[in-house]
């Protein structure tokens, strides 16, 4: 062989395992953005003042593979009446409870829920005045900013099935001042 069939071929050897590396990374982003992590922004200020407007987050897409959800969690679900349209919010309910909200407070099961997360005292209860019981896999989810949110008390969104969570907020990324766990 001579020395340019040599050169020629240590070039293509290296064009092939470049091929390769940008391949592999290739299907482990794809890997990661559909089955582990997914970024999304904060569009509006229904979760003030957990999460603000403009606020950059990871949503773990892995967790509830192998979990439920649990009661305060933040989750992400489409609204399934605009595509490519999706909301934030946070769990207050789980499947079989009876939600109800009265004066300005929620119940479940007709005990008196005490979160800190609310923000401030709940004025349009919604489909909530009357008591509402959830289905096997449904959830209801409330906006931390309680009067500036839509939510399970509307009829558009409404209880919140599992199949359609797509993850959990898992990381804020945005602000840097605010980096961190969600």
């Amino acid at each position: 062989m001579t020395r340019g069939e040599e050169k020629k071929r240590s070039m293509l050897g290296a064009a092939f395992r470049w091929m390769l590396y940008l391949l592999i990374i290739l299907l482990i982003t794809f890997f990661v953005v559909h089955f582990v992590g997914q970024r999304t922004t904060v569009n509006g200020s229904s979760m003030y003042p957990t999460l603000e407007d403009g606020d950059s987050l990871i949503v773990d897409k892995l967790t509830y593979r192998f979990s439920n959800p649990e009661r305060y969690d933040i989750v992400v679900f489409p609204f399934r009446y605009q595509e490519d349209t999706y909301y934030i919010k946070r769990i207050i309910g789980l499947p079989g409870e009876t939600v109800q909200i009265i004066g300005g407070q929620v119940y479940i099961n007709g005990e008196l829920q005490e979160d800190d997360y609310g923000w401030g005292n709940i004025e349009k209860a919604g489909l909530a005045s009357e008591p509402i019981t959830l289905g096997e896999n449904e959830y209801f989810v409330l906006g931390d900013n309680r009067n500036n949110s839509s939510d399970s008390r509307e009829p558009s969104i409404g209880n919140v099935e599992k199949g359609s969570i797509i993850g959990k907020a898992w990381m804020r990324t945005w602000p840097l001042s605010k980096f961190g766990p969600v």
